[in-house]
């Protein structure tokens, strides 16, 4: 078959080439994109009168036939037409006949290309969107039960305070609802047409860009027709907060994979998101949350990779700008794959009360309540801070916790403490203590859990 660009050349390309520079096995997952900006664009086509209103009608009937063997996965693609575009255009001439042709009046591939992804990541985003909410609603599900369920917090992994556990789940909360902000905010910048920018410098049909725009839902166009096709900076934006979104998920299933190890018994995984090993019948491995820890290296990857890209790029279109889709789909499909994943794992695990009640028990997580209590009684924080680093040291050499030591041994050290030091130091009177605003106090943490309720009803701020 001939190239639809075919006329200038005298020689059929090099089927090395061909193949290298072909990317219909990646694009075509921007079939519908492609069609649902061809629809828009005949539409204006006819509009300003630069096409007759009955060879609309046909060209919108062969896309409408064409988009139905696409959904019925009724199509096939061809490498020797290069992209997702001349495919299609391909198949609309064979579908209706030669005025298939006069669907390209007054665009370009690369107007045209631009468009479908401004399309397709304008549809993935919100759907990202939506996949983080199910998550935030699976943490809330779980704070809900464990306001006053208490384990130790922990500063260079070693124990600090004691927390509640709904308090440390909510932190991840908030993280994911600033990714869920960053990437509304963003649509903002999708939501820009580049339909009718032309190869590079507009057209010279009377085209209606405003009327195409409203027809795809378009929120306004590029100004610049150079800028319109070159720009990536929308994907660029997007895979940037894909990479903080997928650290956000990291660092959490860094923690689950901690909590349910046997060194910490804080947490039990649920068996359908286990696995097993094949020659020690004991284990029992947290792969899910490893591999969400191990899938974030590729997200930043694409990312590193079209900033790459892009960086020596003169204006306007150049080849390269073919390597802004591969990562782009991966990144949508490691994302979509692993908070669909993740909110079910999260609202299955099973919460070891216990084990984290006796971890904050035995330890010295409550010596800073010790200080504020001396700081409380006159004594200046950092005398205070002196002498109950002193009491911990006591306490360690003796092997003894701190509620363990008698209150004759407390006032070994300072003659301030009194009798009711010993509730003072109990983990639960700990962490209520904690009672400013954003603290883990039992009362704060209620406030952030129905704050956080109350955002999550509120979709888009």
């Amino acid at each position: 078959m001939s190239k639809l660009w075919g006329g200038r050349f005298t020689k059929e390309t090099n089927q090395l080439v061909e193949k290298f520079t072909a990317s219909i096995e990646f694009d075509q997952k921007l079939a519908l994109e492609d069609i649902e900006g061809s629809l828009a664009h005949v539409e204006m086509l006819g509009s300003c009168g630069i096409i007759p209103a009955k060879d609309v009608e046909q060209i919108k009937k062969g896309l409408t036939s064409i988009r139905e063997k696409v959904l019925n996965h009724e199509v096939s693609f061809s490498v020797e037409d290069e992209d997702i575009h001349m495919n299609i255009e391909r198949m609309l001439i064979e579908e209706i006949g030669p005025v298939g042709g006069k669907l390209h009046t007054g665009r370009s591939r690369n107007d045209q290309v631009a468009t479908d992804m401004h399309l397709y990541l304008r549809n993935q985003t919100k759907e990202i969107i939506e996949l983080i909410r199910f998550v935030q609603e699976a943490i809330i599900s779980q704070a809900k039960q464990h306001v006053e369920t208490i384990l130790p917090g922990y500063t260079h992994l070693q124990r600090a305070q004691p927390i509640s556990f709904a308090h440390h789940l909510l932190a991840y909360f908030w993280m994911l609802e600033r990714d869920k902000e960053r990437l509304q905010d963003s649509l903002k910048r999708i939501n820009w047409s580049p339909l009718g920018a032309g190869a590079l410098a507009g057209t010279t049909f009377p085209i209606d860009r405003q009327f195409s725009a409203k027809q795809l839902g378009f929120e306004t166009v590029y100004p610049n027709s150079l800028d319109a096709v070159s720009d990536r900076d929308f994907i660029l934006e997007f895979l940037s907060i894909a990479s903080i979104l997928m650290m956000h998920i990291s660092r959490l299933s860094e923690e689950l994979v901690l909590w349910s190890s046997q060194e910490f018994q804080f947490v039990e995984l649920d068996d359908s998101f286990c696995t097993g090993s094949s020659i020690m019948p004991q284990k029992k491995n947290p792969d899910v949350p490893e591999l969400l820890r191990g899938k974030t290296g590729r997200v930043y990857g694409n990312l590193i990779g079209l900033l790459t890209t892009l960086k020596g790029l003169p204006l306007a279109y150049n080849k390269d700008l073919q390597e802004d889709k591969e990562g782009m789909f991966d990144t949508v499909e490691t994302l979509a794959g692993s908070l669909q994943l993740l909110a079910p794992m999260i609202e299955t695990m099973t919460v070891k009360r216990e084990n984290m009640y006796k971890a904050v028990s035995q330890d010295y997580s409550n010596a800073t309540d010790l200080a504020d209590y001396l700081a409380g009684k006159g004594i200046p924080f950092r005398e205070a801070h002196e002498i109950i680093g002193r009491i911990v040291l006591y306490a360690i050499q003796h092997d003894k916790y701190l509620l363990d030591l008698s209150l004759g041994e407390y006032r070994n050290f300072s003659g301030a403490f009194e009798e009711d030091i010993f509730e003072v130091l109990q983990p639960k009177n700990v962490v209520a203590a904690r009672n400013s605003y954003g603290g883990t106090g039992f009362s704060q943490v209620e406030t952030q859990l129905n704050l956080a309720i109350e955002k999550l009803e509120n979709k888009f701020p």
